[in-house]
C-alpha cells in the first residue's frame, strides 16, 4: 500500500516537474531570442493580447468551474451539519442512558471505589492502549487480579461513553451535552468500539456475566426512562422492547454500527476544508490572472522591460500544460469523490 501510495505521489508530481522545466526553457530560449533579434521585441508585444486572450478564457473556465464546485461543496456541507445535529442528539440520549446505567446499583460492590479511587485517572482507552507504554496506570491495572468477574472492563468503557475528551480522568457530577463533539473523543468512540460492550456483556456472553450484573438494581423510573430515551434514539428499532438484557445489546449493537460512525463520517464532512485539487485549481487560476492577464497588460501600459513579457508567456504555456498533462488524473480523482 505505501509502495502505491508513493507512486501515486510520483505520478501526480511528474507533470508539474515538467511544467517547471518546461517554463524555464523558454524563459532561456526566448531571451536568448530577444538578445540575438532586435525586432523580436515588437513580436513580444504584438503577441500580448494572444496570451492575455487565452490566458483570460482559460481563467474565466477555471473561475466558472471552481464556483460551481464550491456551491455545490457548500450544499453538501450544510446537508452533513443537518444530519449532524440530529446523530448528536442521538449521541446525547444513548450518554443519558449510559449515565443511568453507569451510577446505578446494578455494579458489584466495591467496583465503583475500586476504579474511581483505587485507580483515579484511569480511562478505557489507556487500558486499551496498554500495547503503546503510554500509561503505568493501566499496564498496573491490568496485571491485578481483580474479583469483579470482568465487569470493571465495562464500567470502564462506560465512563469513556460519559468523557468529552479523551484526557478526562475524572466523570464531573454534572455531565456536558455539546453542541459538537470533540473529534479526538468521537475518534477514540469509533476505534474502540465504545458501546459494542453492551452487546458484548448483555448478548454475546450474558450468561457469564448474568450474577455480576443484576439489573433488577436499576430504579424502576430510571428504567421508564431509559426506554423512552431509547425511543428518541429510534422509534422503530426499539418500538417493542423491554429493559432487559436483550435490549441492552440491541441498544449496544446499533450505536456501535449505525450512530457512532455516522457521527465521525458527518462530523468530518462538517468539519473538512476545501479538496487539493479546488487549491490546485485556484492556484493555476491566480497564477494565468497574474501572470497571463495582469503582467502584459502592465507591462504594455508602463513599457516595462520585456523579459516581463517573456516570464508571463513562458508562465502562461507552462499553465497550460500543466492543465493538459494533470486533466486525466484531475478527472478521476473528481469522480472517486
Amino acid at each position: 500500500m505505501q509502495k502505491k501510495s508513493l507512486f501515486k505521489d510520483l505520478y501526480a508530481f511528474i507533470p508539474l516537474l515538467f511544467s517547471g522545466l518546461l517554463c524555464i526553457a523558454l524563459i532561456f530560449l526566448l531571451w536568448q531570442k530577444f538578445e540575438t533579434e532586435p525586432q523580436f521585441s515588437e513580436t513580444l508585444v504584438e503577441l500580448a493580447s494572444v496570451f492575455i486572450s487565452i490566458s483570460g478564457v482559460v481563467a474565466i473556465v477555471i473561475l466558472a468551474y471552481l464556483i460551481v464546485h464550491i456551491i455545490g461543496l457548500r450544499n453538501n456541507r450544510n446537508s452533513a451539519i443537518g444530519t449532524l445535529g440530529l446523530v448528536t442528539q442521538k449521541m446525547h440520549y444513548f450518554r443519558d442512558i449510559i449515565e443511568f446505567l453507569y451510577r446505578s446499583k446494578m455494579w458489584l460492590p466495591n467496583l465503583k471505589e475500586y476504579i474511581d479511587d483505587e485507580f483515579e485517572g484511569l480511562n478505557f482507552f489507556e487500558v486499551k492502549e496498554f500495547y503503546k507504554g503510554k500509561s503505568k496506570i493501566a499496564i498496573e491495572f491490568l496485571q491485578e487480579n481483580h474479583d469483579f468477574q470482568d465487569t470493571e472492563n465495562l464500567y470502564l468503557e462506560m465512563k469513556s461513553l460519559l468523557m468529552t475528551s479523551p484526557k478526562e480522568k475524572r466523570i464531573p457530577e454534572t455531565i456536558t451535552y455539546p453542541k459538537v463533539y470533540n473529534k479526538e473523543i468521537v475518534s477514540k468512540w469509533l476505534e474502540h468500539k465504545c458501546s459494542s460492550g453492551l452487546w458484548y456483556y448483555f448478548g454475546y456472553k450474558y450468561a457469564t456475566f448474568k450474577e455480576a450484573l443484576n439489573l433488577e438494581a436499576v430504579y424502576e423510573r430510571h428504567q421508564d426512562k431509559i426506554m423512552t430515551l431509547a425511543n428518541s434514539i429510534d422509534a422503530t428499532a426499539f418500538e417493542d422492547s423491554s429493559f432487559n438484557e436483550i435490549f441492552l445489546s440491541k441498544l449496544g449493537e446499533y450505536m456501535s454500527k449505525e450512530v457512532m460512525p455516522k457521527l465521525y463520517e458527518f462530523q468530518n464532512q462538517t468539519g473538512e476544508g476545501l479538496p487539493s485539487s479546488i487549491k490546485f485549481l485556484y492556484a493555476i487560476f491566480m497564477v494565468l490572472i497574474v501572470f497571463g492577464v495582469l503582467l502584459p497588460i502592465m507591462a504594455l501600459l508602463f513599457a516595462l522591460p520585456s523579459i516581463l513579457l517573456i516570464v508571463g508567456y513562458s508562465l502562461t504555456i507552462a499553465i497550460i500544460f500543466l492543465m493538459a498533462t494533470s486533466v486525466y488524473p484531475f478527472l478521476s480523482r473528481e469522480a472517486k469523490a
